[in-house]
């Protein structure tokens, strides 16, 4: 899939519905989607729901642990 495609397609779906796919939630996060399915089974990803057998993100959660994984630069004294 062209990523520029899927990345208009999160924002379509982001100005309709504030849920997103993993593929969608993904290119939101600008990371893979695979990274972001290993991420889920660890448990370390953003939280995320399951609407029947379908995985949903909302984009405040996904703006919420894209905030905490904010880091600074460790200064050595």
């Amino acid at each position: 899939m062209d990523s520029d495609d899927t990345i208009e397609r999160a924002n379509r779906a982001k100005r309709g519905s504030p849920f997103l796919n993993t593929d969608q939630a993904a290119a939101y996060l600008k990371i893979s989607s695979r990274l972001l399915k290993r991420l889920r089974v660890k448990g370390q990803g953003p939280i995320f729901r399951r609407h029947c057998r379908f995985v949903q993100y909302h984009i405040d959660d996904l703006d919420a642990w894209s905030a905490e994984q904010a880091t600074r630069e460790l200064r050595h004294g």
